[in-house]
């Protein structure tokens, strides 16, 4: 990689890449159809307990944000839930716990689990593991864990990655012909966090390189 490039990427500061995309950004592909489409037919699941998980930006939070927006319901991250927040939990049908691990009051959890069984409500947890693989010390939370629909974001196809590309490129007044995306489609691993990394960078460079985005510098970002 140039040397000058080398520099410029030590120069990248800390980003947070979560955004708050409208519904019709939402790009539906093979990789997340299946959740898509279960989330569209609540309330007509085989089981009240689903389980979506998927690695950072895949767009676990996207999807739940897209169901309780069309069909109401309650969200709280994992683990700042408490048994302070059961009464408001009772008041709600759908109940949406994001990123779950093995950093939690299971106590609470397995509470929560047994309100949302007893009071025939539903429960949406997201994770980057499938809860049947994090390690639980609390063994009833293990066991119950083994009664999700588990459905997991499954790594990006091309269609995808160009789309997640140009949108985010598009959304910084980016504009990149098809030919360079194709180009780094072929070229990039098929992570969710690989593409909104390489986004940043090729971002953050052409803008300090007072540059239009070209081969040049793709090659160079990707270490080629």
């Amino acid at each position: 990689m140039d040397t000058k490039v080398k520099s410029l990427n030590q120069q990248l500061f800390e980003f947070n890449y979560e955004q708050n995309f409208r519904d019709e950004d939402f790009y539906v592909s093979s990789s997340n159809k299946h959740i898509f489409d279960l989330l569209n037919q609540w309330p007509r699941w085989e089981k009240n307990f689903v389980n979506i998980s998927g690695e950072k930006f895949s767009g676990k939070t996207h999807l739940v944000n897209i169901f309780l927006k069309k069909f109401q319901g309650i969200k709280f991250e994992s683990n700042l839930v408490s048994d302070k927040n059961f009464d408001e939990i009772k008041n709600h049908q759908n109940i949406v716990i994001e990123n779950l691990d093995d950093n939690i009051n299971e106590k609470i959890i397995y509470s929560l689990l047994n309100i949302v069984e007893q009071e025939n409500k539903f429960l949406i947890i997201t994770s980057k593991l499938p809860l049947v693989y994090i390690k639980f010390k609390l063994e009833d939370l293990k066991s119950r864990c083994k009664n999700f629909l588990l459905f997991d974001i499954k790594k990006p196809d091309e269609d995808l990655m160009f789309a997640l590309i140009l949108k985010n490129l598009s959304d910084r007044q980016v504009f990149v012909d098809k030919k360079l995306i194709n180009f780094i489609i072929k070229r990039i691993d098929r992570s969710y966090s690989n593409i909104f990394h390489f986004i940043y960078k090729i971002d953050e460079i052409s803008l300090k390189m007072k540059k239009t985005i070209n081969f040049k510098m793709i090659k160079e970002v990707l270490g080629e």
